[in-house]
């Protein structure tokens, strides 16, 4: 999917994001599983904060997403910081060109945004074609619970000076899956008056068991499944599942 305007908006709207909860969760399991880990791709970026993240902890990164407008603000916001860092637009789902690299990270639940299940059975094998012989794969996903009861017809609205937006969640025809109706008012400094954009956005996910087996049919071994970052095993009331896996 593509971000459009929702891309230079999105860090202002995920500004209490927890990106060093995510950062903390991968380093731990590497130091673990691969403690010799160095070079990481960055799927499904966004704007690049995991990448920024991840460079700054000492790792050589390398970002993909799908949006050009989403990597044209990660790219800048690197530039600015005087990071090196390479983004490519590709579809996580058919990585081409890469060399190998020692871990593979697809977090804040971006593998929820593939529409079925042929696009997540192609991402696990793609990522196993770009992983060193024992590198990682770690990403997370909604949970079951969080999907099926915590989403559907809920409203999440915010009003601020310069941006104001109501976000309407739906239940999706598809099961497990739910349709975000976002619309946001950005004001134009030039005009002093507020702009409108309209998106809507698609998740989906599946049983843990389910995601096992595609990742073993895929060829990777599971290592470790835990709840909202918490090292623990999910619980039914998990929010957010993380899984770590080596090729």
């Amino acid at each position: 999917m593509a971000y459009e305007s929702f891309a230079y908006l999105y860090d202002q709207l995920m500004d209490e994001a927890p990106y060093d909860a995510w950062l903390t969760f991968f380093k731990t399991m590497q130091e673990t599983h691969f403690s010799s880990c160095k070079n990481v791709l960055d799927l499904a970026c966004g704007t690049g904060e995991m990448s920024i993240r991840l460079h700054e902890a000492g790792y050589n990164v390398t970002g993909v997403d799908l949006s050009e407008d989403m990597l044209a603000v990660a790219s800048e916001k690197a530039i600015t910081k005087g990071y090196n860092i390479p983004f490519f637009q590709q579809n996580m789902t058919n990585l081409q060109g890469f060399g190998q690299f020692d871990a593979v990270v697809i977090f804040c639940d971006s593998l929820n945004y593939l529409k079925d299940e042929s696009e997540v059975i192609s991402t696990f094998r793609s990522v196993f074609q770009v992983l060193k012989q024992g590198g990682l794969l770690l990403f997370d996903v909604h949970s079951l619970y969080k999907m099926n009861n915590l989403f559907p017809g809920k409203t999440f609205a915010y009003n601020g000076e310069e941006i104001s937006y109501i976000w309407n969640s739906y239940r999706g025809e598809l099961p497990n899956s739910v349709e975000h109706e976002l619309t946001f008012f950005v004001l134009d400094e030039e005009t002093n008056q507020y702009d409108r954009f309209e998106e809507v956005h698609f998740q989906r996910t599946y049983p843990i068991e389910q995601y096992y087996t595609w990742l073993t049919e895929a060829g990777f071994t599971l290592l470790n499944t835990a709840g909202d970052f918490l090292h623990m095993p999910p619980t039914q009331n998990h929010e957010r599942i993380f899984f770590t896996v080596k090729k």
